[in-house]
């Protein structure tokens, strides 16, 4: 265990003085266009998103990706892209001082960069200082102030976390110590995006780019439910849309939670596997002294329902990337567990 601390902090300190001459700063990648509240990108980065995000604290996020010229992704049906050397991918997180009037401004709290670099993919933290002019590496984390009016009007106040560099691993390494983008999977950008000159499908956008080397028919391409939106799927396809994002990057076959036998990932059809009536593997605490992940038709019986409804370290699902619970997605996997066939 000492072993692996200080192998850590060796590949820490030693990412951090190879990017701090000419990354320290966000500026340094050229990624925002003017002021960063505009979220207005250069040309060397296109924008992007996902059809069902990832929550975190009510956060929204600004994602944009740069690919080398003359290289290309590997286009892929069910897992993530496989990016060539020199893949900038960026996450700015930050939230709208009132989400139902967008005039009033944003706050930006940090940028993520995942980098594809000769060793892999390396992970950065950058934290917006208390101007929002400009976000600084900080490879050990920290905390950020961040309050808001939500949809229904009401002012909300958090302590709002950013993960440090060896967090990251928690999400995006796999059982075989691989690192891999989690959202830039060909189901999760099959929509279309408003680029501001055109609105146009993602996928079509890339091709057009020559950020895909191909993919097959739009019509051929999975594209998952829009988690909030009733008119984009049913309930089961909105529910699955939600645990692939928000569980699945750990709970697959191949993911560091492998081991619980639990599997969420948008493909799987094994009902035991996604939870039905299914033990947990090791009891406790996150149990909630309740016998199955998944009690079909009944969400208060449910291990999933209540470790979603908790923000105790220990018990709630997921471990990292939150502090509060996300209530809307909450009562959708409640309706769902309801519907269920007993």
């Amino acid at each position: 265990m000492l072993k692996q601390k200080y192998i850590f902090y060796f590949i820490i300190f030693h990412l951090l003085f190879a990017f701090m001459d000419n990354y320290n700063k966000i500026s340094d990648y050229n990624i925002y266009d003017g002021n960063p509240h505009d979220l207005r990108t250069t040309n060397s980065f296109i924008p992007y998103d996902l059809i069902t995000p990832l929550f975190s604290d009510y956060s929204w996020k600004h994602r944009t990706i740069y690919i080398p010229k003359g290289k290309y992704a590997v286009y892929n049906d069910t897992e993530s892209f496989q990016f060539p050397i020199g893949t900038i991918i960026s996450k700015t997180f930050y939230y709208p001082k009132n989400f139902k009037d967008l005039n009033q401004g944003i706050s930006l709290k940090e940028t993520r960069i995942l980098i594809h670099n000769e060793k892999g993919w390396i992970a950065l933290p950058y934290i917006w200082n208390e101007e929002e002019t400009e976000a600084y590496l900080e490879i050990t984390g920290g905390i950020k102030k961040a309050q808001w009016i939500d949809y229904n009007g009401d002012k909300q106040k958090i302590n709002y976390i950013i993960p440090n560099m060896n967090q990251c691993k928690g999400c995006h390494v796999n059982n075989k110590k691989e690192f891999s983008p989690i959202g830039t999977k060909a189901r999760n950008i099959n929509s279309d995006y408003d680029y501001e000159d055109e609105i146009k499908n993602q996928l079509v956008k890339w091709k057009e780019l020559g950020y895909l080397e191909n993919h097959p028919p739009l019509n051929k391409i999975d594209k998952v439910a829009k988690w909030d939106v009733l008119s984009s799927g049913s309930l089961n396809k909105r529910a699955r849309s939600w645990l692939d994002i928000n569980c699945a990057h750990c709970h697959n076959i191949n993911g560091p939670a492998n081991n619980t036998g639990l599997f969420l990932d948008y493909y799987q059809n094994n009902k035991k596997s996604l939870g039905y009536y299914k033990m947990p593997v090791a009891a406790g605490r996150g149990s909630g002294s309740l016998d199955y992940d998944i009690f079909p038709g009944r969400p208060e019986k449910s291990i999933m329902v209540y470790r979603f409804n908790s923000t105790e370290p220990g018990i709630m699902m997921p471990e990292l990337g939150r502090t509060m619970v996300h209530l809307e997605g909450l009562k959708l996997i409640e309706d769902w567990i309801q519907s269920l066939d007993n």
